[in-house]
């Protein structure tokens, strides 16, 4: 399986991606895997939405290039970039908390799913950026729309433009991680959870109800769509499919 969903007894279901072979990257398993702990999160008793990779290696390192190398043309890119944008429209929107449980590197696309959840907890030591446009691509799955609303445009801009891994440490200096930690993920996890999950279930979803309210006043579906089309006109791009044949090239000696 790519993924694995389990019920953990503090009140939270957990999701891990099972690909460390492929450093956890996201292919159609793992989407569909998604939908499914979003679907099983909405029961009574969960009370919180934890999302991990399995190992050490990565967090997630974004979408499976040896996977959607297939894709050649805007037609071809736009369903895999909408769906997955919508899977993450859902989980910023999703009623409860969220928490990307960075075990490893969130790169690209591993970005983005992380900066969808609500909180980022991450190892020390490790690296996280939006590398796309380094792939002559921008963020497709609504990732720098979301990153936008949540933290100042200066950071924003600058985390995007320059498509560069940054430290956990900077990153936390910045808010964009909330929380370093060693030893044990999931004991850490819990310990920051602890708390929250004290409180009754309504309450967490009525506070998380005044952000997905901003977040609708402001447009944000609007403008993840916009971000999906943009990124899928640049998929087709001679840069971009020359930065894939070159990935693929180094992956397969």
């Amino acid at each position: 399986m790519a993924f694995s969903i389990e019920r953990r007894d503090p009140g939270y279901l957990l999701f891990t991606i099972e690909r460390s072979e492929k450093r956890n990257a996201i292919n159609y398993d793992v989407m569909e895997g998604l939908l499914e702990a979003l679907e099983k999160a909405s029961e009574p008793e969960i009370k919180a939405l934890v999302i991990t990779g399995s190992g050490e290696s990565a967090f997630c390192s974004g979408g499976d290039l040896s996977v959607f190398h297939l894709l050649h043309t805007k037609e071809d890119a736009y369903p895999m970039l909408s769906k997955m944008s919508n899977i993450l429209y859902s989980l910023l929107t999703l009623p409860i908390p969220t928490i990307a449980l960075m075990n490893g590197p969130a790169v690209g696309g591993g970005c983005e799913l992380a900066v969808a959840c609500d909180f980022r907890l991450a190892r020390k030591g490790v690296k996280a950026g939006f590398v796309q446009g380094k792939q002559a691509i921008t963020t497709g799955w609504g990732g720098g729309s979301i990153l936008v609303e949540k933290f100042p445009s200066p950071f924003a801009m600058k985390l995007l433009m320059e498509a560069d891994l940054e430290t956990a440490e900077y990153l936390t200096e910045t808010g964009f991680i909330n929380h370093l930690f060693d030893g044990d993920s999931l004991q850490q996890c819990e310990d920051f959870l602890k708390k929250m999950l004290f409180n009754d279930l309504e309450v967490l979803k009525s506070y998380k109800r005044i952000w997905i309210n901003k977040w609708k006043q402001a447009g944000l579906r609007e403008r993840i769509e916009e971000e999906v089309k943009n990124c899928a006109i640049l998929w087709e791009s001679d840069a971009h499919h020359q930065y894939v044949k070159n990935f693929i090239k180094k992956n397969t000696r």
